[in-house]
Protein backbone atom coordinates (compact mmCIF):
# COMPACT_ATOMS: atom_id res chain seq x y z
CA UNK A 1 0.00 0.00 0.00
CA UNK A 2 2.91 2.49 0.54
CA UNK A 3 3.11 3.02 -3.38
CA UNK A 4 1.07 4.55 -6.37
CA UNK A 5 -0.97 7.17 -5.61
CA UNK A 6 -2.14 7.46 -2.02
CA UNK A 7 -4.98 10.00 -2.04
CA UNK A 8 -5.52 12.48 1.23
CA UNK A 9 -9.08 13.61 1.53
CA UNK A 10 -10.80 16.94 3.13
CA UNK A 11 -12.53 15.91 6.81
CA UNK A 12 -15.04 18.92 6.07
CA UNK A 13 -15.47 19.99 10.02
CA UNK A 14 -16.55 23.56 10.98
CA UNK A 15 -17.72 24.82 14.76
CA UNK A 16 -21.30 22.54 14.30
CA UNK A 17 -19.11 19.40 13.40
CA UNK A 18 -18.00 16.78 10.86
CA UNK A 19 -19.92 16.90 7.84
CA UNK A 20 -19.93 12.91 7.61
CA UNK A 21 -22.47 13.10 4.44
CA UNK A 22 -19.57 14.65 2.45
CA UNK A 23 -16.53 12.86 3.84
CA UNK A 24 -18.11 9.48 2.87
CA UNK A 25 -19.03 11.43 -0.52
CA UNK A 26 -15.15 12.01 -1.11
CA UNK A 27 -14.07 8.62 -0.29
CA UNK A 28 -16.73 6.78 -2.40
CA UNK A 29 -15.03 9.44 -5.49
CA UNK A 30 -11.31 8.01 -4.13
CA UNK A 31 -12.44 3.98 -4.46
CA UNK A 32 -14.55 4.82 -7.74
CA UNK A 33 -10.78 6.52 -9.35
CA UNK A 34 -9.04 3.53 -7.79
CA UNK A 35 -6.90 4.74 -5.77
CA UNK A 36 -3.75 2.69 -4.15
CA UNK A 37 -4.73 3.94 -0.52
CA UNK A 38 -6.61 6.39 0.80
CA UNK A 39 -4.80 8.97 3.72
CA UNK A 40 -7.10 9.66 6.35
CA UNK A 41 -6.67 12.61 8.83
CA UNK A 42 -3.55 13.86 6.94
CA UNK A 43 -3.14 17.25 7.57
CA UNK A 44 -5.43 18.08 4.36
CA UNK A 45 -7.95 15.87 7.14
CA UNK A 46 -7.51 18.24 9.79
CA UNK A 47 -6.35 15.68 12.01
CA UNK A 48 -4.66 18.85 14.59
CA UNK A 49 -8.22 20.02 14.86
CA UNK A 50 -10.43 16.99 16.45
CA UNK A 51 -10.32 15.55 19.43
CA UNK A 52 -10.17 11.71 19.96
CA UNK A 53 -13.36 10.20 19.73
CA UNK A 54 -13.98 12.70 16.30
CA UNK A 55 -10.62 11.09 14.72
CA UNK A 56 -12.08 8.29 15.62
CA UNK A 57 -15.55 7.95 14.05
CA UNK A 58 -13.65 10.01 10.63
CA UNK A 59 -11.57 6.86 10.35
CA UNK A 60 -14.27 4.34 10.98
CA UNK A 61 -16.15 6.06 8.03
CA UNK A 62 -13.14 6.03 5.87
CA UNK A 63 -12.51 2.20 6.58
CA UNK A 64 -16.13 1.26 6.33
CA UNK A 65 -16.44 3.27 2.95
CA UNK A 66 -13.01 2.05 1.63
CA UNK A 67 -14.30 -1.33 0.22
CA UNK A 68 -11.10 -2.37 0.55
CA UNK A 69 -8.79 -0.16 -0.38
CA UNK A 70 -6.42 0.52 2.25
CA UNK A 71 -6.65 2.97 4.34
CA UNK A 72 -3.77 4.98 6.29
CA UNK A 73 -4.80 6.93 9.22
CA UNK A 74 -2.52 9.73 11.20
CA UNK A 75 -1.99 8.80 15.24
CA UNK A 76 0.26 12.39 15.60
CA UNK A 77 0.13 14.25 18.69
CA UNK A 78 1.71 16.55 21.35
CA UNK A 79 2.27 13.59 23.71
CA UNK A 80 3.24 10.20 23.15
CA UNK A 81 0.66 8.48 25.58
CA UNK A 82 -2.01 10.27 23.37
CA UNK A 83 -0.22 8.59 19.89
CA UNK A 84 -0.45 5.44 21.89
CA UNK A 85 -4.10 5.59 22.45
CA UNK A 86 -4.33 6.62 18.58
CA UNK A 87 -2.52 3.98 17.40
CA UNK A 88 -4.62 1.57 19.43
CA UNK A 89 -7.87 3.24 17.84
CA UNK A 90 -6.73 2.89 14.67
CA UNK A 91 -5.70 -0.71 14.60
CA UNK A 92 -8.74 -1.74 16.21
CA UNK A 93 -10.86 0.18 13.64
CA UNK A 94 -9.19 -1.46 11.08
CA UNK A 95 -6.67 0.74 9.91
CA UNK A 96 -4.13 -0.74 7.31
CA UNK A 97 -1.32 1.38 8.36
CA UNK A 98 -0.59 4.44 10.45
CA UNK A 99 0.88 7.80 9.22
CA UNK A 100 2.91 9.48 12.42
CA UNK A 101 4.58 13.09 12.60
CA UNK A 102 6.91 14.20 15.66
CA UNK A 103 4.34 16.99 15.97
CA UNK A 104 5.53 18.94 19.58
CA UNK A 105 5.16 22.24 21.15
CA UNK A 106 8.83 22.45 22.37
CA UNK A 107 11.39 21.78 19.93
CA UNK A 108 12.63 18.15 20.23
CA UNK A 109 16.05 16.87 19.86
CA UNK A 110 16.87 13.72 17.26
CA UNK A 111 17.07 11.46 20.58
CA UNK A 112 13.64 12.09 21.48
CA UNK A 113 12.12 12.16 17.88
CA UNK A 114 13.82 8.13 17.58
CA UNK A 115 12.05 7.51 21.07
CA UNK A 116 8.75 8.42 20.15
CA UNK A 117 9.10 5.88 17.20
CA UNK A 118 10.87 3.32 18.91
CA UNK A 119 7.99 3.03 21.68
CA UNK A 120 4.95 3.81 19.02
CA UNK A 121 6.62 1.33 16.65
CA UNK A 122 6.97 -1.50 19.23
CA UNK A 123 3.36 -1.67 20.32
CA UNK A 124 2.07 -1.67 16.86
CA UNK A 125 0.78 -4.49 14.75
CA UNK A 126 0.17 -2.72 11.47
CA UNK A 127 2.93 -0.46 9.54
CA UNK A 128 3.84 2.63 9.99
CA UNK A 129 4.21 5.55 7.84
CA UNK A 130 7.25 8.32 9.06
CA UNK A 131 5.71 11.94 8.48
CA UNK A 132 8.64 14.00 7.23
CA UNK A 133 6.99 17.49 7.42
CA UNK A 134 9.09 20.57 9.06
CA UNK A 135 6.88 22.87 7.58
CA UNK A 136 4.22 22.00 10.41
CA UNK A 137 6.27 20.39 12.79
CA UNK A 138 9.67 21.93 12.72
CA UNK A 139 11.68 19.53 13.44
CA UNK A 140 14.20 18.40 10.37
CA UNK A 141 15.44 14.89 9.70
CA UNK A 142 18.82 14.25 8.94
CA UNK A 143 18.93 11.19 6.41
CA UNK A 144 20.91 9.23 9.06
CA UNK A 145 18.37 9.52 11.45
CA UNK A 146 15.56 8.52 9.27
CA UNK A 147 18.12 5.57 8.04
CA UNK A 148 17.63 4.61 12.34
CA UNK A 149 14.27 4.99 12.41
CA UNK A 150 13.69 2.65 9.42
CA UNK A 151 15.26 0.33 11.09
CA UNK A 152 12.59 -0.37 13.65
CA UNK A 153 9.82 -2.84 13.50
CA UNK A 154 7.07 -2.13 11.42
CA UNK A 155 8.35 1.19 9.74
CA UNK A 156 7.85 0.67 5.89
CA UNK A 157 7.11 4.26 4.38
CA UNK A 158 8.87 7.70 4.60
CA UNK A 159 6.81 10.34 3.77
CA UNK A 160 8.92 13.59 2.44
CA UNK A 161 8.47 16.78 1.86
CA UNK A 162 8.96 18.17 -2.17
CA UNK A 163 12.09 17.56 -3.69
CA UNK A 164 14.35 20.05 -5.61
CA UNK A 165 12.42 21.04 -8.98
CA UNK A 166 16.04 20.56 -10.87
CA UNK A 167 15.96 16.44 -11.53
CA UNK A 168 19.38 16.22 -11.24
CA UNK A 169 19.43 17.76 -7.39
CA UNK A 170 16.26 15.23 -6.85
CA UNK A 171 17.67 12.41 -8.38
CA UNK A 172 20.92 12.63 -5.61
CA UNK A 173 18.70 13.26 -3.30
CA UNK A 174 16.23 10.24 -3.36
CA UNK A 175 19.54 8.23 -3.95
CA UNK A 176 21.06 9.11 -0.80
CA UNK A 177 17.92 8.41 1.45
CA UNK A 178 17.58 5.10 -0.47
CA UNK A 179 21.33 3.87 0.46
CA UNK A 180 20.33 4.57 4.10
CA UNK A 181 17.03 2.66 4.29
CA UNK A 182 16.19 -0.96 3.91
CA UNK A 183 14.85 -2.16 1.08
CA UNK A 184 11.74 -2.66 1.83
CA UNK A 185 10.80 0.92 3.00
CA UNK A 186 9.14 3.12 0.50
CA UNK A 187 10.00 6.68 -0.17
CA UNK A 188 7.01 8.85 -0.76
CA UNK A 189 6.97 12.65 -1.75
CA UNK A 190 4.33 14.99 -0.40
CA UNK A 191 3.95 19.08 -1.44
CA UNK A 192 1.92 18.10 -4.36
CA UNK A 193 3.46 20.74 -6.89
CA UNK A 194 6.81 18.48 -6.78
CA UNK A 195 5.28 14.88 -6.89
CA UNK A 196 6.32 14.38 -10.50
CA UNK A 197 9.97 15.55 -9.82
CA UNK A 198 9.81 13.20 -6.78
CA UNK A 199 8.30 10.36 -8.50
CA UNK A 200 10.42 10.63 -11.43
CA UNK A 201 13.50 11.12 -9.17
CA UNK A 202 12.59 7.03 -7.98
CA UNK A 203 9.97 7.66 -5.02
CA UNK A 204 7.74 4.89 -5.22
CA UNK A 205 4.64 7.11 -3.74
CA UNK A 206 3.24 10.15 -4.45
CA UNK A 207 1.09 11.00 -0.66
CA UNK A 208 -1.10 13.55 -2.53
CA UNK A 209 -3.76 16.31 -1.02
CA UNK A 210 -5.48 17.14 -4.41
CA UNK A 211 -5.57 13.79 -4.77
CA UNK A 212 -7.88 13.31 -1.96
CA UNK A 213 -10.16 15.46 -4.37
CA UNK A 214 -9.07 15.33 -7.93
CA UNK A 215 -8.00 11.50 -8.03
CA UNK A 216 -8.16 10.82 -11.58
CA UNK A 217 -6.17 13.67 -12.29
CA UNK A 218 -3.43 12.61 -10.26
CA UNK A 219 -3.65 8.98 -10.99
CA UNK A 220 -2.52 9.82 -14.30
CA UNK A 221 0.45 11.68 -13.74
CA UNK A 222 1.30 8.91 -10.63
CA UNK A 223 1.09 5.87 -13.52
CA UNK A 224 2.87 8.13 -16.00
CA UNK A 225 5.93 8.64 -13.40
CA UNK A 226 6.14 5.17 -12.25
CA UNK A 227 5.42 3.48 -15.91
CA UNK A 228 9.09 5.52 -17.18
CA UNK A 229 7.58 8.48 -19.00
CA UNK A 230 8.70 11.21 -16.78
CA UNK A 231 8.36 13.71 -19.62
CA UNK A 232 4.61 12.84 -19.93
CA UNK A 233 4.54 13.27 -16.06
CA UNK A 234 6.26 16.74 -15.89
CA UNK A 235 3.77 17.44 -18.98
CA UNK A 236 0.65 17.20 -16.48
CA UNK A 237 2.12 18.62 -13.77
CA UNK A 238 3.31 21.94 -15.62
CA UNK A 239 -0.63 22.41 -16.88
CA UNK A 240 -1.49 22.55 -12.81
CA UNK A 241 0.85 25.23 -12.61
CA UNK A 242 -1.63 27.84 -11.85
CA UNK A 243 -2.85 25.72 -9.10
CA UNK A 244 0.50 25.07 -7.58
CA UNK A 245 0.97 28.67 -7.55
CA UNK A 246 -2.35 29.00 -4.86
CA UNK A 247 -1.05 26.00 -3.41
CA UNK A 248 1.97 27.88 -2.54
CA UNK A 249 0.53 31.49 -1.63
CA UNK A 250 -2.06 29.68 0.77
CA UNK A 251 -1.66 26.37 1.48
CA UNK A 252 -3.52 23.11 0.37
CA UNK A 253 -5.71 22.74 2.86
CA UNK A 254 -7.29 25.84 2.22
CA UNK A 255 -7.18 25.68 -1.49
CA UNK A 256 -8.26 22.03 -1.39
CA UNK A 257 -11.37 23.06 1.10
CA UNK A 258 -12.08 26.12 -1.21
CA UNK A 259 -12.08 24.09 -4.54
CA UNK A 260 -14.16 21.23 -2.84
CA UNK A 261 -17.03 23.94 -1.79
CA UNK A 262 -16.95 25.31 -5.64
CA UNK A 263 -16.86 21.50 -6.74
CA UNK A 264 -19.75 21.42 -5.17
CA UNK A 265 -18.83 18.47 -3.12
CA UNK A 266 -19.16 19.82 0.22
CA UNK A 267 -21.33 22.81 1.99
CA UNK A 268 -19.17 25.92 3.43
CA UNK A 269 -17.87 26.33 5.51
CA UNK A 270 -15.73 23.33 5.45
CA UNK A 271 -12.42 24.83 8.12
CA UNK A 272 -12.56 24.68 11.62
CA UNK A 273 -11.84 28.25 13.14
CA UNK A 274 -9.91 30.15 13.62
CA UNK A 275 -9.09 28.83 9.83
CA UNK A 276 -10.47 31.25 7.51
CA UNK A 277 -11.19 30.24 4.11
CA UNK A 278 -9.71 31.89 0.30
CA UNK A 279 -10.70 35.72 -0.02
CA UNK A 280 -12.96 36.27 -2.73
CA UNK A 281 -10.77 37.34 -5.23
CA UNK A 282 -8.56 33.79 -5.14
CA UNK A 283 -11.77 32.05 -4.78
CA UNK A 284 -12.63 33.99 -8.62
CA UNK A 285 -9.27 32.71 -10.06
CA UNK A 286 -9.58 29.02 -8.58
CA UNK A 287 -13.23 28.93 -10.22
CA UNK A 288 -11.90 29.61 -13.22
CA UNK A 289 -8.62 27.04 -12.66
CA UNK A 290 -11.02 24.52 -11.70
CA UNK A 291 -13.17 24.60 -15.19
CA UNK A 292 -10.82 22.56 -17.30
CA UNK A 293 -9.50 20.14 -13.94
CA UNK A 294 -13.54 19.66 -13.50
CA UNK A 295 -13.90 18.37 -17.17
CA UNK A 296 -11.41 15.49 -16.47
CA UNK A 297 -12.92 13.99 -13.02
CA UNK A 298 -16.04 12.16 -12.25
CA UNK A 299 -18.43 13.97 -10.05
CA UNK A 300 -21.04 13.00 -7.39
CA UNK A 301 -22.12 15.93 -5.51
CA UNK A 302 -24.49 15.41 -2.71
CA UNK A 303 -25.38 18.96 -2.74
CA UNK A 304 -26.50 19.48 -6.44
Amino acid sequence: MFCGLSAFPLTPVNETGINEKAFVTLIQRLVAAGVDSIGALGSTGNYAYLNREERLRVLRLAVHSSEGIPVMTSISAIRTSEVLRLAEDAQRAGASAVLLAPVSYQALTNEEVYSLYEQVTSSLSIPLCVYDNPGTTHFHFSDELHGRIAELPNVRSIKIPGVSSDPEEANARISKLRKLIPSYVTIGVSGDPFAATGLNAGCEAWYSALGGLFPETCLRITRFALDGCADEANRLSTQLEPLWSLFRQYGSLRVVSAAAEISGLISSPSLPLPLQPLNQSAREHLKFILKDLQSTETFCSPFG
